[in-house]
């Protein structure tokens, strides 16, 4: 395994730059824009296969990171839902 790959910084960046992604579309949509999902697979696809690199032991420390990741993604499911559904 190459070294950049036991290192959990790029799976960590990865994951920030989703959580921000999230947070301004939610944003977006709870100001009332109407926004377009399509880059949203790509970007988990590229937070997945940095930390799908690393090994268990250098993976599980992200947890959190993950979790507040899951959180953003439940707040732009929440806000795109239709009022009263």
């Amino acid at each position: 395994m190459t070294p950049c790959a036991q290192s959990p910084a790029p799976a960590l960046a990865a994951i920030d730059a989703m959580r921000g992604t999230l947070a301004v579309a939610r944003a977006l949509v709870e100001s009332g824009r109407r926004i377009d999902l399509q880059g949203l697979d790509a970007g988990a696809a590229v937070v997945c296969a940095a930390v799908e690199m690393l090994p268990p032991e250098h993976a599980r420390p992200l947890r959190p990171a993950l979790l507040a990741l899951l959180d953003e993604v439940d707040g732009l499911g929440a806000a795109l839902a239709p009022p009263g559904g």
